[in-house]
């Protein structure tokens, strides 16, 4: 069987700098550059051959070009998903491992500018830095003591999610001198222990942190894991800060939650509807920092994420096993079909 190059189709202009010249210069890839502007039936016959597929963002991504069921249906050469960072919601991973797809994405390469914007929410709203700036702006004389702050020396810090952006928040934490515990089923204590935070339940970690910071990918079962129970056991004095994914949290009972002072303020870099109207209710509020789904999106970062990307794709059709798979179950299925369309049979796990 003569072995066949891959198609990899990309979108837009995510994909650039060395990233594309990487992509460009493998002699695996048969690289195909489209638009969206251009329109579906344009860029069908394109997609209808594809064996690799880089997914853009949701909020970045139309509608015909989001892999759900349906997409995936229709692509009989598809081999392979990959998301542009570390989040996949915007994949329907199940539909891919029923059609033998594998799913990729960039974990790690985007952690450093996500724990830190978590902590620039944790200082800002602590200092209350964006009550002053706008209390400055909006009166003559503005007096400091109305945006008198806290410390976070000593504090604890609650953590959900203990992956790679979650322990890369913690490590920052020692830093402050914070106690860090962290809540992640998947685990254990003793790893938990080596990623710098002790292990508790969901319950001792909404009731007794003076910060929370969210890590989870946004799946079956975190969504809307964060509801009024869990902001009803809050401090009144603690913060609660998101830049994962929107969903994780319900926005209705968080407003609620922060009208009856059941928490001090939020920092919120993820929405449930993206991009954010301006009149949505969190953004009413005075003790709420907002930001537009821009935590991982920093100039290193972004080179990061193509790179990383770019490598993988090249890993994926040298026939080897891709770095970051979401999907591992589906290898079996997935080495039967990559035979079948590119001439030879890829690595066993």
């Amino acid at each position: 069987m003569t072995a066949n190059i891959a198609k990899l189709v990309i979108f837009d202009k995510w994909m650039a700098g060395n990233a594309m010249d990487t992509l460009r210069g493998s002699d695996v890839i048969d690289l195909r550059h489209l638009q969206q502007v251009d329109g579906y039936a344009a860029n069908e016959p394109e997609l209808l051959t594809m064996h690799g597929y880089q997914s853009l963002p949701r909020t970045e991504l139309e509608a015909d070009y989001l892999t759900n069921k349906d997409f995936i249906s229709r692509m009989p050469n598809l081999l392979g998903v990959s998301s542009t960072g570390a989040g996949y919601d915007m994949i329907d991973v199940d539909a891919c491992t029923e059609a033998g797809v594998i799913v990729v994405n960039q974990s790690g390469s985007n952690k450093e500018a996500v724990a830190e914007h978590a902590f620039g929410f944790i200082l800002g709203l602590s200092k209350r830095i964006a009550q002053a700036d706008r209390g400055m702006r909006a009166v003559d004389m503005f007096s400091r003591s109305l945006v008198t702050g806290n410390d976070i020396l000593g504090k604890t810090l609650g953590v959900v999610g203990l992956g790679q952006i979650g322990t890369r928040s913690a490590e920052i934490a020692k830093a402050f001198r914070m106690n860090v515990i962290a809540y992640d089923p998947f685990v254990s204590a003793e790893e938990c222990q080596a990623r710098g935070a002790q292990k508790v339940d969901f319950e001792t970690l909404f009731s007794t942190s003076d910060y929370i910071t969210v890590h989870t990918p946004r799946t079956a079962e975190t969504l809307g894991m964060i509801d009024a129970a869990a902001f009803a056991m809050m401090k009144p004095t603690a913060y609660f800060v998101n830049t994962a994914r929107g969903g994780i949290h319900k926005e209705d009972d968080l407003v609620e939650a922060l009208k009856a002072g059941q928490l001090a303020g939020a920092g919120l870099d993820v929405w449930w509807e993206e991009p954010t109207p301006k009149d949505h209710p969190l953004l009413q509020l005075d003790n709420v920092i907002a930001t537009p789904h821009s935590a991982g999106v920093t100039h290193e970062a972004v080179t990061n994420m193509r790179e990383w990307a770019a490598d993988q794709w090249i890993e994926i059709f040298s026939g080897k096993v891709p770095p970051r798979l979401i999907n591992p179950e589906v290898w079996p299925k997935y080495q039967d079909r990559f035979a079948e369309k590119l001439g030879f049979r890829p690595a066993d796990l």
